[in-house]
């Protein structure tokens, strides 16, 4: 039963993608959507209704409606960041989505406006702050601590007592060993392994495939 109303902040593939999740799997009836008024070119947008975030306020008050800043990983998650802010200073209330498909059985005190996705395995003394995206499919191994405006994509271990500080962004099969810190703003690409403290605005790239000069009909395969 849909008890709460909220609007998404976004008109993105990202906020679309978080109306269905809190539709399908959560109390919430999503609305609308709402960005600042200079980013609307249409009025409808995943049939519904599309509003101007500077006077939502006016509109929606903060005591009739939630919000959820649905946003991506753009400038190391800064744009997510300010929207996060901005929403908070009007005095609305930013809902977490956690899948009922997840596996969380951390006990800590979770901040506000993360998006866990299905699969994610979260295992117990885990902390994590606010404005998180946990794609699908990672592993966040016991005791870690996740700060805040992250953007962890699919597949990622990050190993225990693991600390990942604000605005990073972990690429899909990153691996990170246990008792690490990653710095604020890291780039970790794709397939990339970190074996130790990273610093701040740093980037790792995976190891690339490499392109034989033959054809895959003339290989045997064993």
């Amino acid at each position: 039963m849909k008890i709460k109303k909220l609007i998404i902040i976004g008109l993105s593939n990202n906020a679309k993608l978080a109306a269905n999740y809190f539709e399908r799997d959560s109390v919430y009836s999503v609305i609308g959507f709402a960005v600042n008024s200079d980013y609307i070119n249409e009025d409808i947008f995943y049939n519904l209704p599309v509003y101007d975030l500077e006077t939502l306020e006016l509109k929606f008050p903060p005591s009739e409606v939630d919000v959820f800043v649905a946003v991506g990983y753009k400038n190391m998650n800064l744009i997510r960041e300010n929207l996060y802010i901005s929403v908070k200073s009007k005095g609305y209330f930013l809902p977490n989505y956690i899948s009922s498909k997840s596996t969380f059985l951390t006990e800590e005190k979770i901040g506000d406006n993360n998006f866990i996705l299905e699969d994610n395995t979260i295992q117990p003394f885990v902390k994590i702050g606010s404005n998180n995206v946990l794609w699908s499919g990672n592993h966040i191994g016991h005791d870690v601590e996740i700060g805040n405006h992250n953007f962890i994509t699919s597949h990622v271990v990050i190993s225990g007592f693991t600390k990942i500080k604000n605005n990073c962004f972990l690429g899909v099969n990153a691996t990170l060993r246990d008792d690490i810190e990653i710095a604020n703003k890291t780039l970790i690409a794709a397939g990339a392994i970190i074996m130790k403290n990273t610093k701040e605005e740093e980037v790792y790239l995976g190891a690339k495939s490499i392109l034989l000069d033959k054809k895959s009909i003339d290989l045997t395969i064993s």
